[in-house]
């Protein structure tokens, strides 16, 4: 059993970890932290109540060394990489959740802050699973994908060497309320949120340069994307619908089936795709359609366990030998 912790276990994405984590067969959790502490995990999460009672310590980078050989970074932008740059020298490995290591430098500072882990930043290796197998599991620093992301670029990714990349992308990206985390604000509200949709942060969200930069070190082609997330009333749950300019005829299942054949966690549909039946496992399901030159992407995950925890765990099993499925949900949240 390798030693495993949390830091930043009171969110909803720390939660889904540890929901995963209690049966996972080689993994022993052994260390869960808040940048508080001073509580337990059952008061944290009532949920787990009679299922789990562990303390939850405020975060220390000397306690993480002893009590874990591979730590999970559930923390805020900005916060991971203070924790982050002295453990690695340590020998512990991480997986990062927030995006400290998960771009290029320039492209961080442009849309984050100043750095502060530059020594290790271009050693991160993007955890975009089924594009980066093997270079994750010789990792010891895996970046978890942003959400709108992963589902965005598990979806265009295939179809790069057809489109036509002079020509704008455009990304109509929905979410469930819990990828806005458990802060309230006035967008979360429910007054607000019950019976509505809306756009936010439209062609000026950060997922934006983060989708440009991966298709170009991923696809080798520089883009124009266009990025508009919706909050939509639902807890969990993300559909992308991407639209892109084709530059020749193609069959886009059989693209999507090439390029996945191998892949057990991603299902191609038949029929535009669903947040249902995507909701509580690690599946990403994708559907593709053509109309003349113009090319429709469809892809569904659950934003906070493919979008997030799941992915996490999957790097976490490929870094220490376990196969990628190991304790990974795979039945749907239905009905």
């Amino acid at each position: 059993m390798i030693k495993v912790g949390i830091v930043g276990a009171s969110g909803y994405t720390g939660l889904e970890l540890i929901k995963m984590l209690i049966t996972h067969p080689g993994f022993e959790l052994t260390y869960l932290a808040t940048t508080t502490g001073d509580t337990m995990i059952e008061d944290l999460h009532p949920a787990l109540e009679g299922v789990l009672s562990m303390p939850v310590e405020k975060a220390d980078k000397a306690d993480i060394l002893k009590h874990c050989e591979l730590v999970f970074l559930a923390l805020p932008h900005k916060a991971s990489m203070g924790f982050a740059k002295d453990l690695i020298e340590q020998g512990i490995k991480i997986v990062d959740f927030s995006a400290d290591y998960r771009l290029e430098l320039e492209t961080y500072e442009a849309h984050y802050c100043p750095h502060e882990d530059k020594a290790h930043l271009d050693e991160a290796v993007y955890g975009l699973i089924e594009y980066a197998r093997e270079d994750i599991a010789k990792a010891r620093l895996v970046a978890g994908p942003g959400c709108y992301p992963t589902a965005t670029l598990l979806g265009i990714l295939p179809f790069i060497p057809y489109i036509d990349t002079s020509a704008p992308l455009f990304v109509d990206a929905k979410s469930g309320v819990s990828g806005a985390g458990k802060k309230l604000s006035e967008t979360t509200h429910f007054v607000t949120v019950n019976d509505n949709i809306f756009a936010y942060n439209p062609l000026k969200h950060r997922h934006a340069p983060e989708i440009a930069e991966k298709i170009e070190k991923l696809g080798g082609a520089k883009m124009n994307v266009n990025f508009v997330p919706h909050l939509i009333p639902a807890t969990r749950g993300e559909l992308v619908s991407v639209y892109a300019t084709l530059k020749a005829d193609i069959d886009p299942m059989e693209i999507l089936r090439k390029q996945y054949e191998n892949d057990r966690f991603i299902r191609l549909r038949e029929t535009p795709v669903s947040i249902k039946n995507t909701a509580g496992t690690h599946f990403c399901d994708i559907f593709a359609a053509t109309n003349g030159n113009a090319l429709f992407v469809n892809a569904a995950i659950d934003n906070i366990l493919r979008g997030s925890s799941s992915q996490a765990l999957v790097a976490a099993n490929l870094m220490c030998g376990y196969d990628e499925g190991m304790g990974i949900p795979v039945v749907a949240y239905v009905p």
